[in-house]
């Protein structure tokens, strides 16, 4: 399937990074960062994307950025 590109500008190259979170509650005041996400964002405009990197989902995350 074709990539349709950014949802915002159409741009067609993105970069991804992986990022770590606190939660709420004790997490939050000991700094424990048990929440971890990709960030997907496109390298023209800027627009970004969180993705839960333990999702099972199995699909590509560009591809799911770009909506392929």
């Amino acid at each position: 399937m074709m990539s349709q590109g950014c949802i915002k500008c159409g741009g067609t190259n993105a970069q991804e990074k992986e990022v770590s979170m606190t939660g709420t509650g004790l997490s939050k005041m000991f700094d424990v960062q048990h929440n971890q996400f990709v960030v997907v964002y496109c390298e023209n405009c800027g627009y970004s994307e969180f993705y839960n990197k333990n999702s099972s989902s199995g699909a590509n995350i560009l591809d799911l950025f770009f909506g392929g």
